[in-house]
């Protein structure tokens, strides 16, 4: 069975946003259909000044906590949810949907196309019924394909909060499918980039071990990081 029908959500609250308290388990035995967000900081960053991202969050159907910052703020308010990878949760959705149709949206045309041919070999009922590089413009083109693909899976990479804002539109017109934004993940997937070294994913540091090998990245993650955890505390200190 792909759903369990007896789950019931249970969130805890950061910065006003609600995330799932499930275990990694847990959370993919839940979803069935619907948006799946993978929070991190910089997301709540962007949806605390962006109303439109907000309401995108507070309404998917499932917000597992991706960033290790997440998961420290949420240990700074008392509530002990372990972190979910956002690619390792993607690919597992790839393996509990194996057989089922599975779109692919994202990153380049040759990155994507590699992804998808090294994921067949790992998974060999794979069934991608669509593949869409990043690169268009018009979205009510690929949101009119992917209603005619009808896939059960759609793994969207565009960035955020790009890919998120193109889910929640996509949803409308595929209730029944389940959506999930992940970020760099083809890039990971087609080889063309290497996921840290186990040893920092287990402990948290795998955003450190980027940064050093993509020093461009350090805008991003600075001064996002520090002042995200400022924020928490101070939550907890105030509840606001």
């Amino acid at each position: 069975m792909i759903y369990n029908l007896l789950m019931e959500r249970h969130t805890v609250k950061i910065q006003g946003f609600n995330v799932d308290s499930f275990t990694f388990d847990e959370a993919l035995n839940f979803i069935d259909k619907g948006q799946v967000v993978t929070i991190n900081p910089e997301m709540i960053q962007t949806a605390s000044k962006t109303p439109e991202f907000a309401e995108i969050i507070n309404a998917a159907e499932l917000v597992i906590p991706d960033g290790i910052g997440v998961e420290i703020g949420l240990k700074i308010l008392g509530n002990n949810v372990r972190r979910i990878a956002g690619i390792e949760f993607g690919r597992k959705l790839i393996d509990k949907f194996a057989g089922y149709p599975t779109a692919f949206i994202g990153a380049k045309p040759e990155v994507i196309h590699k992804a998808v041919g090294n994921l067949k070999k790992e998974v060999p009922n794979l069934n991608a019924v669509y593949i869409q590089d990043g690169y268009f413009k018009d979205d009510n083109k690929i949101l009119n394909e992917l209603k005619t693909a009808n896939p059960k899976l759609a793994l969207v990479a565009l960035g955020s909060p790009k890919q998120e804002i193109f889910i929640s539109k996509a949803k409308k017109t595929l209730p029944e499918t389940v959506f999930i934004g992940l970020g760099g993940s083809f890039d990971v997937w087609s080889g063309a980039v290497k996921r840290a070294p186990e040893i920092y994913q287990k402990i948290g540091l795998e955003w450190l071990y980027r940064t050093m090998k993509e020093p461009q990245r350090f805008k991003r993650i600075f001064p996002t990081l520090p002042l995200f955890v400022l924020k928490v505390l101070k939550e907890r200190v105030t509840g606001v």
